[in-house]
C-alpha cells in the first residue's frame, strides 16, 4: 500500500513509451491530469518532489503539451506549484491550511446532507447506494486506490444532491486542496474499516432522509479524518528526509 507521506522517491527508469492511440484532444488531456493528480494523491509523487517533463511524459505515454497543462490544471487544484523558470514540484502539504479547509468542508458536507435529504430523487440516492456497494468491493479486495476513486464520488454526488450549484462549486473547489489528506486518512487498516462502517451509516441516513442524523455523521466523519491526518503529518515531519527529484 502506497504511503502518501513518504518523503523520498525511488528513481526507477521511466517506463518505455508506448505508442498511444488517437484520442480527442479533450479526452488525451484530461486522460493525463487523472493520472498525474493519481501519481500525486497516492504518494507515488511526494510532497517536494520536483517534476520532470521529459520522464513524466514517458511514463505516462504523452507529449509535453498536454503534460504542461496538466500540471497548471494541478496547480490551480493547490497539488502542485510552479516555480519561476524553474519548473514545478509536487506542493508541499500545510498542516495549518489543511485543518481550515477541512473545518469549511465539515460544514459544507452537513449542510448538503441536510438538502440532499429534502431534494434528493430516488433515482440519485440509488446512485450513491450503487457507487457505495463498488466501493465496498474493492475495500473487501484491499484495493485502497480503487476504493478512494468510489469514496470520493459518493461525496461529490451527495454534495450534487442537494440541489445548489454554488454549493456544489464550493465544495469541488475545496476538497481538491484536501484530495491527498484525504487519502492519507484510510492508511491505517483499522480506519479503514471505521471509514466504511461510517459510510454504511452516512446511506441509511440518507436512505430515512433523516437530515439532522446525516448532517451530524457528515460533520463527524470529516472531523475524524482530520485527527488522523493531522496525526499523520505530524508523523512525517519526525521522518522526513530530503527529496528526490524525479530526475534533472
Amino acid at each position: 500500500m502506497p504511503a502518501l507521506l513518504s518523503p523520498t522517491l525511488s528513481r526507477a527508469e521511466p517506463h518505455s513509451a508506448t505508442v498511444t492511440p488517437l484520442v480527442p484532444q479533450r479526452l488525451l488531456h484530461e486522460t493525463v491530469i487523472d493520472q498525474l493528480r493519481d501519481l500525486i494523491v497516492q504518494g507515488e509523487l511526494a510532497p517536494g518532489t520536483k517534476l520532470n517533463e521529459r520522464l513524466l511524459a514517458a511514463r505516462l505515454g504523452t507529449s509535453r503539451t498536454p503534460l504542461r497543462e496538466a500540471i497548471k490544471m494541478l496547480a490551480a487544484e493547490g497539488l502542485v506549484e510552479l516555480l519561476p523558470n524553474r519548473g514545478a514540484l509536487v506542493a508541499p502539504l500545510d498542516p495549518e491550511k489543511i485543518n481550515q479547509v477541512f473545518v469549511v468542508l465539515g460544514t459544507l458536507e452537513a449542510l448538503a446532507g441536510d438538502l440532499a435529504c429534502r431534494a434528493a430523487s430516488a433515482a440519485q440516492i440509488a446512485e450513491i447506494r450503487a457507487l457505495h456497494f463498488h466501493m465496498r468491493a474493492h475495500h473487501a479486495r484491499g484495493e485502497l486506490a480503487a476504493y478512494f476513486k468510489y469514496n470520493q464520488q459518493i461525496h461529490s454526488q451527495l454534495v450534487a444532491c442537494a440541489g445548489n450549484p454554488v454549493l456544489s462549486q464550493l465544495y469541488q473547489s475545496l476538497n481538491a486542496h484536501v484530495r491527498r489528506a484525504r487519502y492519507s486518512a484510510n492508511l491505517s487498516p483499522a480506519r479503514w474499516d471505521q471509514a466504511v462502517q461510517e459510510h454504511e451509516a452516512i446511506l441509511a441516513a440518507l436512505e430515512a432522509r433523516d437530515r439532522a442524523r446525516l448532517a451530524m455523521l457528515l460533520r463527524d466523519h470529516l472531523a475524524q479524518k482530520l485527527v488522523l491526518v493531522m496525526e499523520a503529518l505530524a508523523s512525517a515531519q519526525h521522518t522526513e528526509q530530503p527529496q528526490q527529484a524525479v530526475a534533472r
